[in-house]
């Protein structure tokens, strides 16, 4: 039994081993007739056959009569505008209308097909630089139409984003060079070098050949645009003074892709790495809808420089996405290669660190040039839209924007002249802490066209909004003054002749300049002020506001050293010192110490420097007005008496039957004060039935009211108090005596 059991195994497995063989046979068989099936397929797609025929077509073969082009043709185009192109077919269709191998010696003939290969040039994935380089070396041929010509050069800025690597275009910025003499190509080529250009790329005898085209052709934005990055490569060379405002000088040429650019990226969903969704817009209104989203999304770092290039082979570079610590960063800081897309750097926390590290003025001028685009585009359109989708994908691109602006503690141009754009058709609604975060960002504004540019629109916006609006308004004002004091007392020079306001902008500004654009501003929050608690009630959250504002001014010269003192207006003095709000009152008292230490401390440096401060004698005169009337109002009961800053008819006092009306507004009958006057007298006299405030105005019982409010945390009264107010008289700051208040 055993022996049969043995055989019987050894059957088994001589059977299982058969059958395995026999099923690998079965399905090695199966997966070569699946290869030969898909190759038959492959060969049989007559999307390939009809790429295969454009690579192979003849030069000289007739366009007129030809079936086989206009079948293959209509084939290629059909998909090219449906789901759109792969890199290879980009670059057999390229070559194809760059060579202009089809048709008769007749240039026009000749450019018809070319002309509509390059339309329906859509690229699916990213476009070969080899292709690129090839089409480019057509150029010299000489058959090719300009128009023809200017259309390709349109694709190429077009697609300039999604070409996979730049380097070997670099290598031939020479050759592109040569055609920046063209006057129709002109344009285009100066747009495509502004994107090409590095520090190597910058020679003397090209600076002098943009030079004289300028003499030529005038002051072109695009020359004037490429000599300004010239200009930040080496200076010296370019000697031409570039205006400090620009406007943009180069255009987006999209418009012949936009549509089939839009609807490929939609239907791929967005598998497009590239930010040149970011340039296309559609202006028609009834086509919005139709828009794609995401167009204001971040593209993601992606190095300029192919890892197998001979570029990167021949130096060690490193680029941004391979980083992935601040230690690694600082490890590599000279050996890193900046990405193809400015933009990208937007996205990432360590790039911006190392932009902040290089400090290259080449990189902020793409970043503002896409920003402009950007801004000026795809986010009016976005907020125009109104769907929830645009609107936070709007929300996110200016979250990300205020974010990077305050890493780098600075804002960029082309955000301040969008702003100054959007301020005009905004509705004060749209986005309003972001578009607000973003307005107090914005670089000192020259007084000779800060009411234009600031004041103009957003007076119209205040007058006319919510109460939350202004107090916004005045929040955002605050911060824009506190951000102008920190730029001026960090980047001012010893000799304080001369201040630049942003490291990367031309503009600088004097002194005597900053300080005229500090007092438009402050005067202007002051007449704001004033309109707004008289339209508001005196309500007291504006006037909470109002009074942070107040006291950053009142710090001016001490915590920031600007020799500029501007007192508060009448309409923000008078309604904060008879406020219902006791707070408001005590940050009254604090601004008032504070403006009394600036000035003494002015006065005395004044006198020890024999320098002249721009503090006038007003000025002087204005802040011992309102030092004399608190004192006499809240310590001396001598309010609405002849004299006074507020004078009131006797008759009118008489007939509003208030006893005493001159003490209506001290400490111990101030509506602001009047609950902690009331505890305090239960505290002293706690068997008196009737109340007698009066009482708390004798000699020891005022020391202990005054000691008692002090304890409840008023210390700008207690600053105030002990600063101003003594036992005989209270000095004005010109150093004579005044009317000499005494308190009691």
């Amino acid at each position: 039994m055993a022996k049969s059991s043995n055989l019987t195994r050894t059957d088994l497995d001589s059977s299982f081993e058969s059958q395995l063989s026999v099923s690998s046979r079965t399905s090695y068989r199966s997966l070569r007739l699946a290869e030969k099936e898909r190759r038959k397929n492959q060969t049989g797609d007559p999307f390939v056959l009809a790429l295969k025929y454009f690579s192979e077509v003849k030069a000289g073969t007739p366009r007129a009569g030809n079936d086989i082009l206009k079948r293959n043709l209509v084939l290629v185009e059909r998909v090219g505008l449906s789901r759109g192109m792969p890199p290879e077919a980009i670059s057999v269709m390229l070559d194809f209308a760059m060579s202009l191998r089809m048709g008769t010696n007749n240039q026009f003939t000749l450019c018809v097909t070319s002309v509509r290969v390059l339309k329906f040039l859509i690229p699916a994935t990213v476009v070969p630089q080899e292709a690129v380089v090839r089409a480019v070396s057509w150029l010299c041929v000489g058959k090719i139409a300009i128009s023809t010509q200017v259309l390709f050069l349109r694709w190429v800025l077009t697609v300039f984003d999604m070409i996979d690597s730049k380097d070997h275009i670099r290598a031939i910025y020479g050759f592109i060079f040569s055609f920046v003499t063209e006057e129709n190509l002109s344009p285009y080529i100066c747009h495509l070098l502004y994107l090409l250009t590095r520090r190597e790329s910058v020679q003397p005898f090209r600076v002098r050949k943009l030079l004289d085209l300028q003499t030529k052709m005038g002051r072109q934005p695009f020359l004037l645009h490429l000599l300004s990055l010239y200009k930040v490569f080496y200076p010296k060379l370019v000697t031409l003074a570039l205006p400090s405002r620009m406007r943009s000088g180069f255009k987006i040429h999209n418009s012949t892709w936009k549509v089939a650019l839009c609807a490929v990226q939609k239907r791929n969903n967005g598998q497009v790495s590239s930010d040149i969704s970011l340039s296309l817009g559609l202006k028609d209104e009834t086509n919005s809808r139709k828009r794609k989203f995401h167009h204001l999304e971040l593209p993601s770092l992606s190095s300029s420089i192919q890892s197998n290039s001979s570029s990167s082979r021949s130096r060690k570079v490193l680029s941004l996405e391979q980083l992935h610590s601040f230690p690694h960063l600082l490890d590599n800081l000279h050996c890193i290669e900046l990405p193809s897309q400015m933009a990208s750097l937007l996205g990432s926390s360590l790039a911006l660190c190392y932009l902040d590290y290089v400090q290259d003025d080449s990189v902020f001028l793409r970043l503002n040039f896409w920003l402009g685009h950007a801004l000026h585009e795809e986010f009016l359109y976005c907020s125009r839209d109104g769907s929830s989708g645009s609107s936070s994908e709007a929300l996110h691109f200016l979250n990300r924007l205020l974010s990077t602006q305050h890493f780098l503690q600075e804002g960029f141009s082309s955000t301040e002249g969008f702003l100054y754009k959007f301020l005009n058709v905004w509705d004060g609604s749209l986005l309003r802490p972001q578009i607000l975060g973003l307005l107090s960002d914005i670089p000192v504004v020259p007084s000779s066209c800060i009411s234009q540019l600031l004041f103009e629109p957003l007076m119209q916006l205040f007058f006319t909004s919510t109460l939350f609006f202004k107090c916004s308004v005045i929040d955002c004002l605050n911060n824009m003054l506190l951000k102008w004091l920190t730029w001026h007392s960090v980047y001012a020079l010893e000799d304080g002749l001369d201040i630049s306001l942003n490291r990367h902008t031309p503009m600088n500004m004097t002194l005597s300049g900053f300080m005229d654009s500090v007092m438009e501003l402050v005067r202007f929050v002051g007449r704001l002020a004033t309109m707004g608690l008289q339209l508001e009630g005196c309500h007291s959250l504006l006037l909470s506001f109002i009074l942070d504002f107040y006291e950053t001014v009142c710090d001016m010269f001490l915590k920031y050293g600007l020799p500029l003192v501007v007192m508060p207006p009448a309409g923000v003095f008078y309604p904060a010192l008879f406020s219902t709000d006791p707070v408001s009152v005590d940050r009254l008292s604090y601004i008032m110490y504070r403006y009394k230490k600036n000035l003494t401390s002015a006065k005395c440096q004044q006198q020890e420097t024999k320098q002249a401060f721009h503090i006038s004698r007003q000025t002087c005169q204005e802040f011992n007005h309102y030092l004399l009337f608190m004192v006499n109002c809240l310590w001396n009961s001598k309010m609405f008496l002849p004299g006074m800053a507020i004078e009131v008819d006797q008759e009118l006092l008489v007939l509003s039957k208030v006893p005493e009306p001159w003490t209506s507004f001290d400490l111990n009958h101030h509506p602001a004060f009047l609950g902690y006057a009331l505890d305090f007298h239960h505290k002293c006299w706690p068997e008196r039935k009737d109340i007698d405030f009066n009482s708390i105005k004798a000699a020891k019982p005022w020391n202990w009211y005054l000691e008692f409010l002090f304890s409840q945390g008023f210390q700008g009264l207690q600053q105030f108090a002990q600063s101003s107010i003594n036992r005989r008289s209270v000095a004005g700051i010109s150093g004579q005596r005044g009317s000499q208040p005494t308190s009691r």
